[in-house]
């Protein structure tokens, strides 16, 4: 016998029970998402890599050392999407929709990343993104974080945090790198081998660094605000005052640069505490530079993702995930006739009942063997047909899950009576 194949480390299979409660949660979001009038757009999952060392930056983590990269039979490099933004903007140029012209869109799927799998980050996850197009000023910022808000609320959780930052333009961020690579080089030998690496490239990943020994280094280190332009300070003081205005609660976290070289100004994250150390459920920001360095027209934008893999085991610890799944019957038949009529009245429930889940009985058996499989199929409430039943055009109703006792029904009535019994 042949070795079994194993799966590939940190991209495991979702399995029926899971996916029932992804459906809850994505359904909750899709609608949401619809309420704000965001439309859904499709990318592919393999792009040129050169799109994101543009994009993300050559620098950062992710192209460096996690993008799954690979040379075509073209001999052209194409790398599996280690996010969703770059490949909107991509489409979005290519078919000219967004110049002169203002776009809500989101998707959903899988990204890609080359990381140590542990609980909560694999290196094939999924997120629900949504990016919106040609709106320049702060009211786009804070309709998106109340969107997103109202997924929380939505799905009936705890409060998350939210941290909020600007990184202002990309000339006063540069004023701001030289000030920060000035302060580590003073204090370059308490810095751990990450953060030398990122010292003279990326100076700002300093500042997300969860090493304990140098938070009180990083603590004093200059803070982002202190070097806003006019622009981008009246941009976050307007976005402040509206989160204000409508009670919403934020944190201002100075620290908070988020991983990808293009955000420009807002950044924003969604944090919890019920996680452990993966805290971060939402996390996003403007990007109004992107689009023109990608060969479009300069346009303003901001999107943020929801990790989905968080996101369920968050609704799985707040208890929530009793909503995932319909009702459920499952007919049991025995004998040559309840079996020819087991197919006609599964088809009149589903054309009756289309949000709930029908199964009927495919193994043959008697009828103590059914109702163990009904019960094991996790049935609400199982229908009965034997001859008895066929003869005398009637339907047993026996209750799966609750106390009541099994009835026999007119056959005709049953359609009309069935949510009595669930």
């Amino acid at each position: 016998m042949s070795d079994q194949i194993k799966s590939v480390r940190g991209m495991p299979a979702i399995l029926p029970g899971e996916v029932k409660k992804w459906q809850f949660v994505e359904a909750v979001a899709k609608n949401v998402l619809h309420a704000y009038s965001y439309n859904e757009i499709r990318t592919p999952v393999v792009e040129r890599s050169e799109l994101f060392q543009r994009t993300i930056g050559e620098n950062t983590d992710i192209v460096a050392k996690e993008m799954y990269t690979f040379i075509d039979r073209n001999d052209q490099s194409l790398s599996l999407r280690p996010e969703a933004t770059a490949g909107i903007i991509r489409a979005g140029i290519d078919q000219g929709f967004f110049y002169n012209q203002t776009q809500k869109l989101w998707s959903i799927g899988p990204m890609y990343r080359y990381e140590r799998p542990q609980k909560g980050r694999y290196r094939q996850f999924h997120q629900i993104n949504m990016e919106a197009f040609g709106f320049p000023g702060p009211d786009i910022d804070f309709e998106m974080i109340l969107l997103t808000g109202r997924i929380w609320k939505a799905l009936n959780l705890s409060p998350l945090q939210l941290e909020l930052n600007s990184l202002g333009s990309p000339e006063s961020r540069k004023e701001y790198k030289r000030q920060l690579q000035d302060y580590f080089h003073d204090h370059q030998k308490e810095l751990d081998e990450d953060s030398l690496r990122r010292l003279d490239r990326n100076p700002l990943r300093i500042l997300d660094s969860k090493n304990p020994d140098l938070q009180e280094i990083i603590e004093s280190a200059p803070k982002m605000v202190d070097f806003l332009d006019q622009e981008s300070n009246e941009h976050f003081e307007e976005l402040m005052a509206m989160l204000q205005d409508h009670a919403i609660e934020y944190s201002l976290n100075t620290r908070l640069v988020r991983g990808l070289d293009y955000y420009t100004r807002t950044v924003f994250e969604w944090t919890t505490d019920q996680l452990g150390a993966q805290a971060t459920v939402c996390g996003g920001g403007r990007y109004d530079a992107l689009v023109a360095e990608l060969g479009g027209k300069p346009t303003s934008a901001i999107g943020c993702a929801i990790g989905l893999e968080r996101l369920i085991e968050l609704v799985d610890v707040s208890g929530q995930n009793e909503q995932n799944n319909p009702s459920k019957i499952y007919i049991v038949a025995v004998g040559s006739k309840a079996e020819g009529e087991r197919f006609l009245l599964a088809e009149e429930l589903r054309e009756a009942y289309p949000n709930l889940s029908i199964e009927m009985n495919l193994n043959g058996g008697h009828f103590k063997q059914q109702f163990k499989r009904a019960d094991k199929a996790g049935a609400d409430i199982a229908l009965i047909l034997g001859d008895d039943e066929i003869s005398k055009q009637t339907v047993g109703v026996k209750p799966m899950r609750s106390e009541g006792h099994q009835e026999t029904v007119d056959r005709k009535e049953l359609l009309s009576i069935i949510d009595q019994f669930l």
